[in-house]
């Protein structure tokens, strides 16, 4: 039986032996700089009181809205809710009277769910993280914030979630 002897190769600095070859190693250093990025920096104080300033007016239209939709939910002066019985039901079918108050009171729920929504987004302005999306945590679109001020997701993750 014959010895077999293997030559083992002397390794310069940065590489490595694999079965007896030398092979140039990956730095670790290079792999963690992509994984790490640079940390997204979020809008600047002009931008937020841009913003606010955006979310307050849509607010108060909010609020005015809501204030038409009492009064035209409320009897002024009993102050109490339309109902069937009212002068006003006389005057129409009471099956349009019941559907008027219901899409009354649908306009007003929705109104005050958006309302929510625009309070949220004053107090993460507030907190500093207003602009950042929720799912994939990268700054949202100035346009996309403008048009929607209390949106909590970019463009292609809102998307993503409509699929």
């Amino acid at each position: 039986m014959a010895k077999v002897t293997v030559k083992k190769k002397t390794a310069r600095k940065g590489t490595k032996s694999v079965a007896g070859r030398i092979v140039k190693k990956k730095t670790a250093h290079k792999a963690a700089d992509k994984v790490q990025a640079k940390p997204v920096k979020g809008y600047g104080q002009k931008d937020l009181d841009h913003f606010r300033n955006i979310i307050i007016e849509k607010r108060k239209e909010i609020l005015e809205e809501l204030q038409i939709l009492k009064e035209n939910m409320m009897d002024v002066t009993t102050g109490e809710y339309i109902t069937e019985n009212s002068t006003y039901s006389m005057h129409m079918e009471q099956g349009t009277d019941a559907m008027e108050r219901e899409k009354t009171f649908l306009f007003a729920s929705r109104e005050g769910k958006f309302l929510n929504y625009l309070e949220d987004a004053l107090k993460r302005i507030e907190k500093g993280s207003y602009g950042f999306c929720t799912d994939c945590g990268k700054l949202i679109e100035k346009e996309r914030l403008e048009a929607v001020p209390h949106a909590q997701l970019c463009i292609r993750c809102k998307t993503k979630r409509g699929r």
